[in-house]
């Protein structure tokens, strides 16, 4: 009997699976700094930035106004930059929790589907570039930019209570001003997330942006509408009872925390207030031996918050899943 010949029989590996050379992780790395770049130097992202510092400068200058004249008697001065407000300015807290949704989408809304427009794509991904590494350089180039931005304004916080108030900041405040930085950025890492699912779903880029942008405005302003209505109609008070007042309230709170903006609401308290002992609803029984007006230890207050900080963490990774799923499924031509 004949004897086949290996070379002839078998089959060449490039036509069944195309293989291609290099760590996946180096080419992951070449897409967060060429994203990183692009977003450093885009229009979107300057006129963002200038706002934001803007608003920042003028904020911490009213506030700076404000707390010079305890700079002796307050011992968490520099936590009070962060969360006092003059008419007509909000407390800075307050502008971040406003902007940095804004600058995540803008980050985030066209980075799929702008590929897809430019048919860059198939390009792209006929380098050594797998999709996942795409995908994932482009999700971590935004985070990064985000975190970039986020870290300058608090040095400008810092910098600018250096020269106003002469004092430099104790160990806790830094260290809580500090956990503060990291649920910011990732509290922004969601809507970068949301973005991203929704410029793989559109292929329009305006689309994927007023989507992202609609479902902000959900939150923030319909969300507690919504939780209020929700929990009157699944936990009615029939006979006024405080068992009934109770379960009514504690089931509202637990249907605002779906929504990052109360998740990120809460952290912020409980991190720029070290005198908040509770989050939740606190009875007066609840109160006793407790010296009013002496604020918790740094690990304390990390201990109130830390459900709060995983939760704006989770929603980060399962909406980033969800555009991992949606993108490796889609079908990609030249």
């Amino acid at each position: 009997m004949a004897q086949s010949n290996p070379a002839v029989s078998a089959k060449p590996q490039s036509a069944s699976r195309p293989v291609r050379e290099g760590s996946p992780w180096k080419g992951m790395w070449a897409v967060v700094g060429k994203e990183m770049a692009d977003h450093l130097s885009s229009a979107r992202m300057v006129v963002l930035e200038i706002l934001v510092v803007l608003a920042a400068i003028g904020s911490i200058y009213v506030a700076t106004q404000n707390i010079s004249q305890n700079v002796s008697q307050d011992r968490f001065l520099y936590l009070r930059l962060f969360t006092t407000a003059q008419d007509p300015l909000p407390a800075f807290a307050a502008l971040l929790a406003f902007f940095i949704p804004l600058v995540a989408i803008a980050l985030a809304f066209d980075s799929v589907n702008s590929e897809f427009s430019r048919r860059t794509l198939s390009r792209v991904l006929a380098q050594p570039i797998y999709r996942d590494a795409l995908l994932m350089g482009k999700f971590l180039a935004g985070l990064f930019t985000l975190a970039l931005v986020c870290t300058a304004l608090w040095l400008l916080i810092f910098g600018l209570g250096i020269l106003r108030l002469g004092v430099a900041p104790g160990g806790e405040e830094v260290g809580r001003a500090l956990w503060f930085l990291v649920a910011t950025i990732f509290y922004g890492g969601i809507w970068l997330a949301l973005a991203m699912v929704f410029s793989v779903i559109f292929r329009q880029p305006a689309t994927a942006a007023l989507t992202s942008t609609a479902v902000w405005l959900f939150f923030t302003v319909f969300w507690n509408i919504i939780a209020g209505l929700l929990a009157q109609s699944l936990s009615p008070i029939r006979f006024g009872t405080l068992g009934e007042l109770l379960a009514q309230a504690n089931l509202q709170l637990a249907l605002a925390r779906f929504s990052p903006n109360t998740l990120y609401a809460e952290t912020m308290i409980a991190l720029l207030n070290p005198e908040t002992r509770s989050l939740g609803i606190l009875l007066p029984t609840q109160m006793e031996g407790a010296i009013l007006g002496s604020p918790l230890p740094l690990s304390q207050s990390v201990a109130l918050i830390w459900p709060q900080l995983t939760g704006l963490i989770a929603a980060t990774i399962v909406l980033f899943a969800l555009a991992y799923i949606l993108f490796q499924r889609q079908e990609i031509r030249a």
